[in-house]
């Protein structure tokens, strides 16, 4: 028996809900939830929350940030990865570093950076007035290289030990260092998931064709404009939080399709939880697969996320 799409939101909702327990109880050691809550492990408890909490915005963040450009760009590789916007935060947030501010003013940095790499994108790629799909994501590309390229010459040639400690945190960690910057990237993430959320009927209608939605009186360019802002405001806040995290906005949106079907007012609720779900999942992983160290968590949604992606695009073949 088929479910219906709410009947699906609540099992993606009850599914996050026992992930979060079970990344509350398991770690490097696993300790029952009866045991975290006494007086003596409050500070295990927090950490543990903490590290959930960033995964479900950085999850929930990615996802809908994917689903947002893949919509208004009609290309399914779409993503802030791919679109040089990770790539740009990453070396705003490693410019502070090497001037000497405190990290404090790392979010401020990282979206500058974002900002520049989107507009550096925006402009390679428009032609007059309009901005061609395949000419955004081939200059998404090579400036994403560029900038990548950047940002590890910059990190071999330091003498700065805080820069070359960088590269592991480049990769993707979700360890909180600041309670305070936690808040304020999920407020920004929050504030730009509702945003794109608004605009789920324009992403409809986007998706589509830019044609039929001009023919519906909505202004596709100005979407674009205003997705692109909100996807760069989002993907600098998770990057000067918890680095460079690839894959999560590219799958996480083909399978929801798959699960609930293209309406975006649906895709994005789904996308979101599906999206905190898989990321929660790989921190666990990341924290659990080695006693001794813990790996990246951008290195799990790596190889978590490309044979995903080549299993979809094969069916998607097989399909056509």
């Amino acid at each position: 028996m088929r479910l219906s799409l709410n009947k699906k939101l609540i099992l993606l909702l009850i599914i996050l809900i026992f992930v979060i327990l079970l990344g509350i109880t398991k770690g490097s050691v696993d300790i029952p939830l009866a045991k975290l809550l006494a007086a003596s492990n409050k500070g295990i408890l927090l950490l543990r929350l903490s590290r959930i909490m960033l995964a479900i915005i950085a999850g929930s963040g990615l996802a809908v940030s994917g689903i947002a450009l893949q919509a208004t760009l009609r290309n399914p590789l779409a993503e802030p990865y791919i679109l040089g916007t990770s790539s740009g935060a990453g070396l705003g947030a490693v410019a502070i570093i090497i001037l000497g501010f405190s990290p404090v003013f790392m979010p401020i940095s990282a979206f500058i950076g974002a900002g520049i790499a989107m507009i550096l994108v925006y402009n390679l790629a428009r032609q007059g007035n309009k901005v061609p799909v395949q000419s955004l994501i081939l200059s998404g590309v090579i400036v994403s290289i560029a900038l990548s390229g950047i940002l590890v010459f910059i990190v071999s040639v330091s003498s700065n030990e805080a820069l070359h400690g960088l590269m592991w945190w480049l990769w993707g960690s979700l360890q909180v260092y600041d309670l305070r910057l936690l808040l304020t990237v999920g407020i920004i993430t929050l504030a730009g998931l509702i945003a794109i959320f608004m605009l789920s009927q324009d992403l409809n209608a986007i998706s589509i064709g830019e044609e039929e939605a001009i023919h519906l009186g909505i202004n596709a360019e100005a979407v674009k404009k205003i997705v692109f802002f909100i996807t760069s405001l989002i993907t600098a806040g998770l990057v000067s939080t918890c680095g460079v995290i690839g894959f999560v906005g590219l799958i996480i949106p083909h399978i929801m399709r798959l699960v609930v079907g293209p309406n975006h007012k649906i895709l994005i609720p789904a996308s979101c939880l599906a999206g905190a779900i898989f990321m929660i999942i790989c921190d666990l992983i990341s924290r659990t697969a080695m006693q001794t160290v813990e790996i990246p968590i951008g290195v799990i949604t790596a190889i978590i996320g490309a044979p995903v992606f080549i299993i979809l695009l094969k069916s998607k073949q097989k399909v056509r």
